[in-house]
């Protein structure tokens, strides 16, 4: 028999709880497994304080109330067990609950930081959570606070700017609106720290490590990687923003893969302890990314007992939790982690799921269901959308476009293709290509803004006949990627791309280049061909946004966020910086 539910609302009521339970019930409160890698039912029998979802992480029928049945059912587990202590479910929502097919997706954190527009982060973030808390979800990854100092990293998407004071304002909206409704989410700050940070060419593979995705996949050269910095630079430009954000109620904070100067994140008592718990004063619970403690050491008792006593407080195991429940639980009994760290992990933990409310209210209400994806939330992510579009370019008035007028050639996949334009971390890890969920790609707002007549689609751009356009919109796309997997030394188009946008520039007056991206690109071979170019970014899935701005129905306020390199030399941001020659484009260009 379980025992009735455990409320406690003060930190005498939590150490109570705390005395209450044996080692098992504590060690399964720092443990999270992934939800296709544990029976429910060992949710009950091990006690497991936090289950999450990765990316693709969906039960099989995926749409929102089958999101909401499934988190039910670990929950129902974990009221199940003595002490009745309730579970938190995780998952990155990192531009809106980007797994469940029917969400809202926004966009990419890269848009969002040319948005400028702390008040719209506040409002995606409040639209987010309101999604995950219907399907049961309390927990979400993100804000990534990341200060991406090279775009040939995969992740650089996940970054609001390369400027930290940008992403602290940007990083703190969305943080607080996250946290402060009611009722309330738990946000995840990451990666810390100076996953921005490292230096290409430093990612290590790790033979020991089960199904290891970096040894079968050569292109991970940057994500993981090693921080080369002075002390100074760390703080300066990577730690400020988790300063902010414990200043701003972060209850949780996650851990970088990478390293700093050759130690591992997980590992690093001086980052974790003395200077993120004891100098930052971070009160909250610290926990590990996926399966990432495991490239400590050869050893796997030697990667539990020193991440655990580096800080650590729950470990995202997340495939074989008994073998690291067993672990832990020789390590405490040999004495080489001591009771006392494991008591403030758990202390940490519960107070989180206290101040979280998930003790009182362990389900949602699942009115909040309707929510999913209502209009109401797609409008402000068509608003957001409208905002990141960056006008780089724009000669002889070929912005904005007349509507109903002469034909518009419209040319590239990317235009009628939901999965490029929503880019990774969207349904599945890597994203998809073409109709991965509900929304509106470009070309349909295009229709829906501009007016059907006048445009003319052709992927490939052979369009028939000898007629000519009077404007030409070319859209290219990077294919979606997540994590190193995107990590690129050629961040060029391609050559398909190239001859695409030549091919059309052959049949039209003016040209205009629309790019979907997760960072800059080189262009500057390209750009004479163009008469005007957008920087569209990762816009997510409600393209009719970018039709509205260029037909002129709202204009152009998007700014950069990233300084936009002329040439390969200018990449990482130091060579931009110690380059003679100017930008192609410079951080905070945009024209209206």
């Amino acid at each position: 028999m379980s025992a009735s539910p455990v409320s406690p609302g003060t930190t005498r009521d939590i150490d109570a709880l705390l005395a209450e339970m044996t080692l098992a019930e504590k060690i399964g409160q720092i443990t999270q497994p992934e939800k296709n890698s544990i029976p429910v039912e060992d949710v009950t029998r091990y006690f497991i304080g936090s289950v999450l979802s990765g990316g693709g992480g969906s039960p099989t029928d995926n749409n929102p109330a089958n999101w909401a049945e499934m988190v039910r059912g670990f929950q129902e587990a974990a009221l199940k067990t003595r002490l009745a202590i309730p579970l938190i479910y995780g998952s990155d929502a990192v531009h809106g609950h980007n797994n469940v097919q029917g969400a809202v997706l926004f966009p990419h954190n890269v848009g969002l930081g040319a948005t400028r527009d702390p008040d719209l982060i506040a409002e995606i973030a409040r639209v987010t959570g309101l999604e995950m808390l219907a399907t049961n979800v309390h927990w979400n990854f993100a804000p990534a606070v990341s200060v991406p100092q090279d775009i040939r990293w995969g992740r650089a998407f996940e970054g609001y700017s390369e400027e930290t004071d940008l992403v602290i304002e940007l990083g703190m909206s969305y943080l607080k609106a996250l946290q402060d409704e009611t009722p309330r989410a738990l946000a995840s700050v990451k990666h810390y720290a100076a996953d921005g940070g490292t230096t290409w060419g430093t990612t290590r593979t790790y033979d020991w490590v089960f199904g290891n995705w970096q040894a079968a996949d050569d292109r991970w050269s940057i994500d993981q990687g090693d921080a080369l910095l002075d002390e100074a630079t760390l703080r300066e430009v990577h730690l400020r923003p988790y300063v902010a954000a414990i200043a701003a109620g972060a209850q949780n904070i996650m851990v970088s893969f990478s390293s700093w100067n050759g130690v591992k994140n997980h590992a690093n008592h001086y980052l974790l302890t003395d200077i993120l718990k004891g100098e930052f004063g971070f009160e909250g619970f610290i926990v590990s990314d996926w399966m990432a403690i495991n490239q400590i050491d050869r050893d796997y008792y030697t990667c539990v007992v020193a991440s655990i006593n580096a800080g650590i407080d729950m470990i995202m195991v997340p495939y074989d939790y008994k073998l690291f429940i067993n672990t832990l639980t020789e390590a405490v009994e040999k004495g080489d982690v001591s009771i006392a760290r494991i008591d403030d992990a758990v202390r940490r933990i519960l107070k989180v799921k206290t101040w979280l409310g998930v003790f009182e209210q362990p389900f949602t209400d699942a009115a909040l269901l309707q929510e999913v994806g209502s209009a109401a939330h797609r409008a402000v992510a068509r608003e957001a959308v409208r905002k990141s579009a960056t006008l780089l370019k724009n000669e002889n008035n070929t912005l904005p476009l007349a509507k109903a007028a002469a034909p518009v050639f419209v040319a590239g996949r990317g235009a009628d293709n939901l999965g490029l334009q929503c880019g990774g971390w969207s349904i599945e890890w890597q994203g998809g290509d073409g109709a991965i969920t509900e929304g509106t790609t470009l070309l349909e707002g295009f229709k829906q803004v501009g007016g059907s007549g006048g445009i003319i689609y052709s992927a490939d751009g052979h369009f028939e006949g000898e007629t000519r356009a009077g404007t030409g919109v070319v859209v290219v796309a990077e294919n979606p990627y997540a994590e190193g997997i995107g990590d690129s030394d050629n961040l060029v188009l391609s050559e398909a791309d190239i001859a695409l946008i030549q091919r059309v520039r052959e049949r039209v007056d003016k040209l205009a280049l629309v790019i979907l991206s997760g960072r800059p690109l080189l262009i500057t071979g390209q750009l004479a061909l163009c008469d005007a170019v957008v920087a569209a970014w990762l816009p997510g899935t409600e393209g009719a946004g970018l039709a509205d701005v260029l037909f002129g129905d709202y204009p152009f306020t998007g700014k950069l966020a990233y300084n936009w390199p002329r040439s390969k030399a200018q990449i990482p941001l130091a060579a931009l910086k110690a380059d003679s020659e100017p930008p192609l484009f410079p951080f905070g260009h945009g024209l209206s």
